[in-house]
C-alpha cells in the first residue's frame, strides 16, 4: 500500500510541477518550484511527525520528489551559460542553493513551532 501512495503522490507532484511550467514556463519558475518544495519539505519533516510512514513517505517521497527536480535546475544552468549567459546561470546556482537552504530551514522552523 505504502508503495502505490508514494506512486499515486509522485505523479500529483510532476502534474503540478508541469502545471507550473506551462503557466511560466522559465528557470525562474524551477528555482520557485524547487524553494516551495524545499519549504515543505522541512515542514514536513517536523510537522508531519505523527502521520503514518506510509503518508510522510507519500508526500515527502512521492509528491516533493516529483514535483521538485534537481535534474533540470542542472540542465538548465547548462543552457543559460552554454547559450552566452554565465552570468545569470551564476545567479541561478546561488539564488537556487542559498534560497532552497532557507527555505528548508524556514519550513522546518515552521514545522516546529506548528507542533
Amino acid at each position: 500500500m505504502g508503495v502505490l501512495l508514494i506512486v499515486v503522490a509522485g505523479a500529483a507532484g510532476v502534474l503540478a510541477r508541469y502545471g507550473v511550467g506551462l503557466l511560466s514556463p522559465s528557470i525562474w519558475a524551477t528555482m520557485g518550484i524547487n524553494i516551495a518544495g524545499s519549504f515543505l519539505l522541512g515542514f514536513l519533516v517536523h510537522a508531519g511527525r505523527d502521520l503514518s510512514p506510509e503518508v510522510r513517505n507519500a508526500l515527502g517521497v512521492g509528491f516533493l520528489g516529483g514535483f521538485t527536480t534537481y535534474s533540470t535546475f542542472s540542465v538548465q544552468t547548462v543552457l543559460e551559460a552554454d547559450g552566452g549567459r554565465p552570468d545569470i546561470a551564476a545567479v541561478y546556482v546561488v539564488l537556487s542553493v542559498v534560497l532552497g537552504i532557507a527555505a528548508g530551514a524556514a519550513g522546518y522552523a515552521s514545522g516546529r513551532l506548528a507542533t
